[in-house]
């Protein structure tokens, strides 16, 4: 038998996640996904300028 799940307090993600369009959503994830990238490049020529790499 399976215990109740406890509600929890809604957050502005799930918000968005749950009544955002898909164009929105895809705007979204491809923004977070290019800042991404840009951060873990510059921290590849951060550790190759350290001779780490």
């Amino acid at each position: 038998m399976q215990a109740a799940r406890k509600k929890v307090k809604s957050t502005p993600f799930s918000d968005f996640v749950r009544n955002a369009s898909s164009q929105e959503k895809k705007k979204f994830f491809e923004k977070i996904i290019k800042d991404s990238v840009a951060e873990q490049r510059a921290l590849v020529q951060q550790a190759e300028a350290a001779g780490k790499i």
